[in-house]
């Protein structure tokens, strides 16, 4: 049984790769995907955040917290991994500035693709990693669908219209199938991690990377709510692909992912909706003290 159930798990997470890959691309546009590149200083912060201070703190915190060496592995893939697909969801619930977000997100998600074949085997040096091995399947899986789907976009538009809510609304069934196989096949070993010190690397790990992104995200809200929620949400579709295809020896470098994925989507979701309540008291209280003046 659960054989069939981790065959149906990498059905499941491919085909959430590639057609939430496809959906992104069918929604969008190259000026849209171009948009974060005008400001120049926003985006070498969003890159110092995702790919040098977040791995970073993903690696101390395997230094200074005991973890196993495949809970450690896992943490270190998820820190390298940046351009969640679901950010732009994220910074919808925060009322910040959705085009940025889409943008940043393509940005990261591209740059991610060439990042972790040269930096994993650097941060595990210990662990047998093939960087082609690595580029390939993000090119394979991610990339393409995404080019794919863009093209569709920029010259049959209705067709990408009628695609688009399609290939969603697969992805998130294959998401949702994937995520329950893999807890049945991988439940005791997710409950094991209780006492090992997985959970609270995943905590102090989500926590620190959402304050590096508020900090560099400027003074305007919206921008700083984008940032924050874009450096701490990790590129789950990468991190799942690289540990299920290149760590499959060792359950609780997939477990880790799990971990950061489900632990990290239900915080920011809760502190997405918190920002979304900030944003629209404080114009409320910036007209009041107009009136009262």
């Amino acid at each position: 049984m659960s054989e069939v159930l981790t065959v149906i798990a990498q059905i499941s997470v491919l085909t959430f790769i590639i057609t939430s890959m496809l959906a992104m691309g069918l929604s969008l546009t190259i000026a849209q995907i171009a948009e974060p590149l005008k400001d120049v200083r926003r985006v070498l912060l969003a890159l110092l955040a995702s790919f040098v201070l977040v791995p970073g703190l993903a690696f101390l915190i395997t230094k200074l917290i005991p973890l196993e060496e495949g809970l450690a592995t896992g943490l270190i893939i998820v820190g390298a991994a940046a351009g969640a697909p679901f950010l732009p969801k994220l910074v919808q619930m925060a009322k910040g500035k959705l085009a940025f977000s889409v943008g940043l997100m393509t940005l990261l998600m591209v740059v991610t693709v060439i990042y972790l074949p040269l930096v994993l085997p650097i941060l595990l040096p210990g662990a047998s990693v093939n960087p082609w091995d690595i580029a390939r399947s993000l090119i394979v899986m991610m990339l393409i669908p995404l080019g794919i789907g863009l093209f569709i976009k920029a010259r049959y538009e209705d067709t990408a219209k009628s695609l688009q809510p399609l290939m969603s609304q697969i992805s998130s069934y294959a998401i949702v199938l994937a995520l329950i196989a893999i807890l049945v096949v991988q439940f005791s070993t997710i409950i094991g991690t209780i006492g090992t010190g997985g959970i609270l690397a995943v905590l102090i790990f989500l926590a620190g990377a959402l304050v590096i992104g508020l900090l560099l995200g400027g003074r305007d809200a919206s921008m700083r709510s984008v940032m924050g929620l874009g450096t701490a949400q990790r590129n789950f579709s990468a991190a799942l692909l690289v540990a299920a295809q290149n760590f499959s020896d060792d359950p609780n470098v997939l477990v880790m992912v799990m971990l950061v994925t489900i632990i990290g989507l239900t915080l920011l979701m809760v502190v997405g909706g918190e920002m979304g309540k900030r944003a629209e008291v404080v114009p409320e209280e910036e007209a009041a003290q107009t009136k009262n003046e």
